[in-house]
């Protein structure tokens, strides 16, 4: 079993040279691949100097700040190059416990995505203000009702994908970034009849550096939920109609 944990970067050296070894603790079957965003901190070469000694990392240096979802893209990408059966999406910043890796792999082996949900028993979430936990809360049940999504986090960036779902999706349709690119890959997900599954994860907060959030990001995944739902009626409404022609056309020959 080949595993790559996917790591999107910027402005991360705080946290990635500790985070790296606590990653690779956790399986000797892991690798890790850190997507950078030409970090002005120096996190790429941050983590150039530990790939010297350690052939488990490899680094992905991009020109600049272009989004956390086409760093995921990118990464997702570059797993299937490089043959994982498993990869895994999770942020830099410790919010993530390492740890619960190994039962993103145990679940796994019976769910063809695995989400790390901060809701599944409850709410758990640590040094959130109120605010960003309504936003996250809320944005998670208005998700479900729109789209019909049955999972308990729509939202959550710390997750488990076996190969076979990211064959299956067509990642270069994937524009969306932030809270909306985590939606639209749960959504595409379902579409293709993949199975889902959780595990519940304490998220906390930031150990180091600035969040990213921004109120662009969340204007993108308000609207998103909604071109994701229209989009998959009209390709319901256009496949009807091709077969009621088919039909037709059997019925005058």
């Amino acid at each position: 079993m080949k595993v790559l944990v996917v790591v999107p970067t910027y402005n991360e050296r705080d946290n990635i040279a500790r985070l790296i070894p606590e990653v690779l603790a956790q399986d000797e079957r892991i690798r890790i691949l850190v997507v950078d965003d030409n970090s002005p901190d120096g996190t790429g070469d941050c983590v150039a100097g530990i790939a010297e000694t350690e052939n488990r990392v490899l680094l992905l240096r991009r020109e600049g700040k272009l989004g956390l979802g086409s760093a995921y893209r990118e990464g997702f990408k570059l797993a299937l190059r490089e043959g994982a059966d498993f990869v895994i999406e999770m942020d830099a910043d410790f919010s993530h416990d390492p740890g619960v890796i190994p039962l993103l792999l145990e679940k796994a082996k019976t769910s063809d995505m695995v989400i790390g949900s901060r809701y599944l028993n409850g709410v758990s979430v640590v040094n959130w203000p109120i605010r960003r936990l309504l936003l996250s809360y809320c944005a998670t049940v208005y998700t479900r009702v729109v789209t019909g999504l049955r999972i308990s986090d729509c939202t959550s960036g710390f997750k488990c994908f076996n190969r076979r779902v990211l064959e299956r999706i067509d990642l270069d349709r994937i524009r969306s970034d932030g809270y909306s690119f985590q939606i639209e890959m749960n959504y595409r997900c379902m579409e293709n009849g993949c199975s889902m599954g959780e595990v519940p994860i304490i998220f906390i907060d930031r150990h180091a550096g600035t969040s990213k959030m921004s109120k662009r990001i969340v204007r993108e995944a308000v609207v998103m939920v909604w071109k994701l739902k229209l989009g998959s009626l009209l390709r319901k409404f256009l496949c009807l109609g091709e077969a009621r022609d088919r039909r037709k056309l059997g019925t005058s020959l």
